[in-house]
């Protein structure tokens, strides 16, 4: 089987996954916004600006480095298990004698028991990095798609269950707890992995300084996406973080199953290849290209249905997320193209060159950010974009030196995208301006209608119109209809 092919059907089984998982997820969100305030969801996330900062800490990016590596046995993950429960002990700790600190801060004592027991996350870690990175090496999306999926319905039950009984805050808390202790056993029985502690400190070495660049990079890039939670937790409050939240989820969720899917297969596809340049400048460019014509659909849509979709599914009290949401939407294309072009630096090694401009973008995000705020949530929405924008610029530059390509490569990369949804934005204006209002003034009537009809019009687009740039995309996907019919 040729990479580009191993490449497609990893994507696919990724994709898959990821589709499930962000379905679910959606799912049960809707249940659970209804049971809980704005305001629990943004006591959560501001923990999380903490906890999430040190977990890539935690994982010291040595996963990352087992993946790219040649060659990687029994000695080397329990180095990095060995490595990994050390640091997680250490952050436990630290986040146990800080909490009090941290409650004080917020004026809040609630926020001393919830990051004490959220710190226990980081005990539970290295049992879920280590069999995963197992997987990823392999190749084996499948197997981890329906491990996620398992964990997820279990953690959402007792979320929701929690929720029912008045439980506030506590059931999004442990229930992420107990799902990730099902998703470790789940793992270590699927790939027979078993911890061992190993003391072999050259070796350790060079994991970690691959590893290090890994992390470095992760904790600004988790801070650059975090500093706006921060921000509006001490200015705005809770319930605008909970608010900002929804809005920021919703907009990623597509970029998360769809991007988010091809950078790991991208990633390993582009370690194995790294020697060859113009396989991986083909994968890349062509990674850019299908991403570009099956995620911005998803896209256009939010831009014309964010508040009907906010209001119907989510009910009028989180009606002030939908602005922010259609903002936030028209950083798709800058999403896109950082996330692929993230993959390159990590999988040819450039990962000292993309630091400094994570650390450029931490900085412009946070200015942005704070110098928004007089605008309100919409105005952050605007901050995001424009931090997104730049970030892009930066990281697609990187990855096309790398490469040895051009900013032409890119445009013409996305000419097919660009044709269909502008075919697809004309089709929803016609419905929206062109259908009588009474068909519409219902919400989920209104996401129905429009959604059904424009991706139809899409889907008929993609398989039918010979674009050139898609290289018979539309054919493969008619074949494969044949085949199961």
């Amino acid at each position: 089987m040729s990479s580009v092919e191993t490449l497609r059907r990893s994507a696919a089984w990724l994709f898959a996954g990821r589709t499930g998982e962000q379905v679910l997820a959606f799912a049960f969100g809707i249940v659970l916004a209804r049971l809980l305030a704005p305001e629990a969801f943004g006591m959560l996330l501001t923990i999380q600006v903490f906890t999430g900062l040190a977990g890539f800490v935690a994982g010291g990016g040595m996963g990352q480095a087992l993946v790219r590596a040649k060659t990687a046995d029994k000695a080397d993950y329990d180095i990095v298990f060995t490595l990994q429960l050390a640091i997680g002990l250490l952050i436990y700790l630290v986040f146990f004698a800080l909490a009090p600190l941290l409650a004080r801060w917020y004026q809040t004592p609630l926020y001393e028991d919830l990051l004490r027991v959220s710190a226990l996350s980081f005990l539970l870690r290295p049992f879920l990095n280590l069999p995963n990175s197992l997987l990823t090496r392999a190749m084996r999306f499948k197997a981890q798609a329906g491990v996620t999926i398992a964990s997820l319905v279990f953690s959402s039950a007792v979320s929701i269950g929690m929720a029912a009984l008045g439980c506030g805050v506590w059931s999004l808390v442990w229930s992420g707890l107990l799902g990730a202790a099902l998703q470790s056993a789940i793992l270590t029985r699927l790939t027979g992995w078993r911890p061992g502690l190993s003391r072999d400190v050259g070796r350790a070495g060079e994991l970690a300084r691959y590893g290090f660049l890994v992390t470095a990079n992760d904790l600004v890039d988790y801070a650059k996406a975090r500093v706006n939670v921060f921000i509006l937790s001490t200015s705005l409050g809770p319930a605008a973080v909970g608010l900002f939240n929804k809005s920021e989820s919703l907009a990623r969720m597509p970029f998360s199953f769809v991007s988010g899917s091809v950078y790991q297969v991208l990633f390993r596809a582009m370690a194995a290849e790294q020697s060859n340049s113009d396989r991986c400048r083909y994968l890349y460019l062509r990674s850019v290209a299908l991403v570009a014509v099956y995620g911005t659909p998803f896209y256009v849509g939010l831009l014309w249905l964010a508040e009907p979709l906010v209001r119907g599914v989510y009910g009028d009290h989180w009606t002030a997320a939908a602005r922010p949401l259609s903002v936030m939407a028209a950083a798709w294309p800058f999403w896109l193209l950082a996330n692929l072009s993230g993959a390159v630096a990590a999988a040819l090694n450039r990962l000292d060159r993309e630091l400094p401009i994570q650390l450029v973008n931490l900085a412009v995000t946070a200015t942005l950010v704070a110098l928004s705020l007089r605008w309100g949530l919409e105005g952050v929405a605007w901050a995001m974009v424009l931090a997104s924008t730049i970030s892009c610029a930066l990281m697609t530059r990187l990855a096309l030196e790398a490469l040895g390509a051009s900013w032409r490569d890119i445009g013409l990369a996305l000419v097919p995208a660009a044709a269909l949804n502008t075919m697809l934005a004309a089709t929803l204006a016609a419905l929206e301006y062109g259908l009588p209002s009474g068909w519409l003034a219902h919400d989920l009537l209104h996401l129905l209608i429009v959604g059904t009809t424009g991706g139809l019009v899409y889907a008929c687009a993609l398989l039918f119109i010979p674009f050139r740039g898609l290289h018979g995309e539309g054919a493969r996907i008619r074949e494969a209809f044949r085949r199961r019919a």
